[in-house]
């Protein structure tokens, strides 16, 4: 694995421990309000103030056990979900993944008009020779020759080519997106003022302060969607094209700032 696939990794790990736990103090408080419960006989009227609060505490055990195993099934999902959102820009493999659906869908847009292509020749025996040499059997050749109830033969819509001619162009520009942002990052340097430390690293374009920074200049992080990030120690945005600009106008601002405070100071 590489390092983003172990933090993924680590992250379904720390997932599935939280859920384990909730679930275990759901079964605990549950158990708990059983026994508690099974010191009342069964139909025995509430005795006083101190029954009914007795009542209640078994009651608030159950409603606390449900809250916890509903935590439980939260915390499962959201494990189940890690590594399920596709290829994420943080992979350092991201456009070696990439390229490789890129080459699927094109073999696969290919397929698709060849086989179009084929059913739609007059010569019907040149057509199914083309089709078989496309791998397809006798049996299918014969189930795409055959009209459907709208009397069209089985060749591929043209939505589906369409759909997937989308696909592929967007898959192309996440690649020229990755590469120009790692160029970008190959070629960076840190600019140290006496405020920020500004760098990109790890796909993120990241804005680093010596303590906090004063309201005001959180603001202005904020008004730009850059977000705190406490594993990084830095405000930080993902190093795209929106982010490098974003950062730029950080940038002015921040400095116009620090040069408005050297000229009262």
């Amino acid at each position: 694995m590489n390092v983003y696939e172990e933090k993924q990794a680590a992250r379904k790990a720390r997932y599935e421990a939280r859920a384990a736990a909730a679930a275990a103090e759901s079964t605990e408080r549950a158990n708990l309000s059983h026994k508690m419960a099974s010191a009342i006989p069964f139909g025995q009227p509430v005795h006083g103030p101190r029954d009914r609060n007795y009542r209640d505490k078994i009651g608030k055990q159950m409603d606390k056990a449900i809250k916890a195993g509903r935590k439980a099934a939260y915390w499962q999902r959201k494990a189940e979900a890690v590594g399920l959102g596709g290829i994420s820009s943080d992979d350092p493999d991201a456009v070696k993944k990439l390229t490789t659906k890129l080459e699927k869908r094109t073999k696969q847009q290919d397929y698709m008009k060849a086989v179009n292509a084929a059913l739609r020749l007059k010569d019907t025996a040149k057509g199914d020779a083309r089709l078989a040499a496309l791998g397809m059997g006798p049996d299918e050749v014969a189930a795409r020759r055959k009209p459907n109830e709208f009397g069209r033969i089985g060749v591929f819509p043209r939505w589906m080519l369409s759909n997937n001619s989308a696909e592929i162009r967007r898959i192309k520009q996440r690649i020229e997106d990755l590469r120009k942002a790692q160029e970008r990052e190959d070629e960076a340097e840190d600019v140290k003022t006496d405020l920020y430390t500004y760098r990109i690293e790890d796909n993120r374009v990241q804005f680093i302060f010596e303590g906090k920074p004063e309201p005001a200049v959180r603001g202005i992080l904020k008004r730009y969607a850059f977000r705190w990030s406490p594993s990084r120690g830095a405000w930080v945005r993902q190093a795209t094209a929106n982010g490098i600009y974003a950062a730029k106008r950080v940038r002015k601002e921040l400095d116009e700032m620090a040069e408005i405070d050297r000229e009262v100071f």
